[in-house]
């Protein structure tokens, strides 16, 4: 994150959020770099469409590399066509990449975007995000300079439909930072019988007001891009499946173990037992002297969304879906519930902006290091976080039927340090909570924080916990809430003047609730 410049004409409409660059100077310095850096080299142009071509919410790019793995990576991650050079024509209404390795020099690395120009430059790294440039970099922090403008949101969130026992589908959007389960929630397999979960994206949503009021979701993307490790039939099946399907593509695999005698990869958490003959992520025997892993810990695949079973039938709707709710979480030991439901829109913003997550695995009585990380987008947002929160405020006073905001938590721990949650599957229990609140169909109690459940509206058929340990995943601890918003008070603090109103009110009725 510290080599990734976000180049706005002022540091002030970067904000304290991004690292920023005046754009002539780091044109300048990139012009010097890039100065034959694909020399003796193949270069690739990769014309390619976030978000179904026939989509009102589309957008056109294109990119040049000199990396195969990209090339290859970006037509399994995106709609890659010559039909996208027919579109632009002569215009410049499209999104411009260009990316090189360069000669890997680490002291020349740079990923840098420049929003006024719709162009991201990145040079010294071969790394996903920083040259696969239509994820990170154009689909949330180009993107969500755009919809700033243009009166959209870009967000880092799952799409997913959730189908209950009578056949209707609804649709949710989740915000959550990584490594707290995004892409397992987008492909969950439910507890409890006669739900199905139908997946449209595990990692972006643009959301855009529809014709009719309502806030529509598409996922720009047509891929998924996950970490290997840790992925297996017991934590993500259907993941597991849909990297096997090969209907769509292959899927690539970088950085991973190899196991040999199956000429397969292999990675630790993988499935069954460890293979007798692997070489680790650089090639060498695996287990060796130095002790290492042999799959690298952010080792990738890269496979299409069309391999997935769980692959919804309106994946590839232009208009998107129509959003019934959305749920923003982060990793809390302590404080926060299983879920709340926000007051309204603007108690929804809130709740995002103040979002934290826990960065380390929270030993017994010791609290994780807390990272502030509002609706997930704290790395991703391309402008001043102060205005990313005055236009979500401004969004929702478009919408006639907005979603309902819910803060989940599937992270709150004992006494011991054990999880009272189970998670996984058991999240759908959560969901169609959920999904009966935006339906009408069962009441909620009133907290300081927001509504939250009788515990009885939960459906815990199959699921034996103590009733008073389900109450503690609702309990309301006001001094802990009370030392939390002096934390929240200097996070914001740094937005000054950027900072609405509205946050700060709703700041102070919290504290006047607390007591």
């Amino acid at each position: 994150e510290q080599l990734t410049f976000v180049c706005h004409p002022t540091k002030d409409q970067a904000g304290p959020n991004n690292n920023w660059m005046a754009p002539a100077e780091a044109k300048e310095k990139l012009t010097k770099l890039t100065d034959g850096c694909m020399k003796g080299k193949t270069m690739y142009v990769l014309p390619y469409m976030m978000g179904h071509p026939d989509s009102p919410y589309a957008k056109s790019c294109v990119q040049v590399t000199d990396i195969t793995y990209v090339a290859v990576s970006m037509r399994i991650m995106t709609r890659m066509s010559k039909k996208v050079l027919d579109k632009i024509g002569n215009s410049e209404n499209f999104v411009k990449g260009m990316h090189s390795v360069g000669d890997f020099d680490p002291n020349k690395r740079f990923i840098m975007h420049f929003p006024q120009d719709s162009l991201v430059w990145s040079i010294g790294s071969g790394y996903g995000g920083n040259a696969l440039l239509g994820k990170k970099c154009f689909s949330l922090r180009i993107a969500s300079c755009l919809g700033q403008k243009e009166g959209w949101l870009a967000e880092h969130m799952v799409v997913m439909g959730i189908q209950d026992p009578q056949g209707k589908t609804t649709y949710i959007c989740a915000a959550f930072p990584s490594a707290c389960g995004k892409t397992n929630l987008a492909m969950l397999e439910s507890a409890l019988p006669g739900y199905k979960i139908w997946t449209l994206g595990d990692d972006i949503a643009w959301l855009n007001v529809g014709p009719d009021g309502r806030l529509y979701a598409i996922n720009p993307e047509a891929g998924f891009f996950g970490v290997a490790p840790g992925t297996s039939m017991k934590t993500n099946p259907n993941m597991v499946r849909t990297l096997k399907a090969k209907k769509f593509y292959p899927t690539l695999f970088t950085n991973v173990g190899h196991d040999l005698d199956k000429n397969e990869p292999w990675w630790e958490g993988a499935d069954g037992p460890v293979p007798a003959h692997v070489k680790d992520w650089q090639g060498k025997p695996w287990p060796n002297s130095e002790g290492g892993k042999a799959a690298h810990p952010n080792s990738r695949f890269t496979v299409s969304l069309y391999n997935a079973p769980t692959l919804s039938p309106e994946f590839d709707n232009p208009k998107g879906v129509p959003i019934s709710a959305i749920l923003i979480g982060g990793k809390r030991t302590q404080l926060v519930p299983l879920v709340t439901e926000a007051f309204d829109w603007a108690n929804g913003v809130f709740f995002g902006a103040r979002t934290g997550s826990e960065t380390t695995a929270a030993a017994a009585g010791k609290v994780g290091q807390l990272r502030r990380d509002p609706f997930a987008m704290l790395p991703f947002c391309g402008y001043n976080m102060g205005d990313y929160f005055g236009h979500w405020l401004n969004i929702g006073k478009r919408l006639k039927n907005p979603p309902k905001i819910y803060s989940v938590n599937w992270f709150r721990t004992d006494e011991d340090g054990k999880f009272i949650w189970p998670g996984f599957g058991e999240n759908i229990r959560v969901i169609k909570w959920i999904l009966d609140r935006a339906n009408g169909r069962v009441g909620a109690r009133e907290t300081p924080l927001g509504l939250v459940p009788n515990v009885s509206d939960l459906d815990m058929s199959g699921l034996s916990i103590a009733k008073e340990r389900m109450e503690k995943l609702f309990e309301i601890d006001r001094d802990g809430w009370k030392a939390e918003l002096q934390e929240i008070d200097a996070f914001l603090s740094q937005f000054g003047s950027h900072l609405p109103a509205e946050i700060r009110a709703l700041r102070d009725d919290l504290a006047k609730k607390l007591g």
